[in-house]
């Protein structure tokens, strides 16, 4: 089951956090301000990252408690990578 909590608790972080990075972004800001969107980002941050990596924690859990199911790294994984389709068979 999932927690629609948690999933509108990270999207309004980072729909907050893309919109204070566009504020920043137009230089308008005094120091005191930039100091203290700056300091929010980070928050922000931080409290998409937690998201992320509960997440992730829960996917893991999921596939291990399915069995046979596959997790795939996608650290360093480029977009432009061929991937290969285990249904098709190979020609080799």
């Amino acid at each position: 089951m999932s927690d629609p909590g948690q999933t509108v608790d990270f999207e309004a972080a980072l729909a907050e956090l893309e919109a204070l990075i566009e504020r920043m972004e137009t230089g308008e800001l005094g120091l005191e301000e930039s100091l203290a969107a700056f300091e929010r980002g980070v928050a922000l941050t931080r409290e998409c990252q937690t998201a992320l990596k509960h997440a992730e924690l829960r996917v893991r859990a999921l596939a291990e408690s399915g069995g046979g199911v596959a997790l795939t790294d996608l650290d360093g994984f480029d977009e432009d990578d061929d991937v290969e389709d285990d249904d098709e068979p190979d020609d080799e």
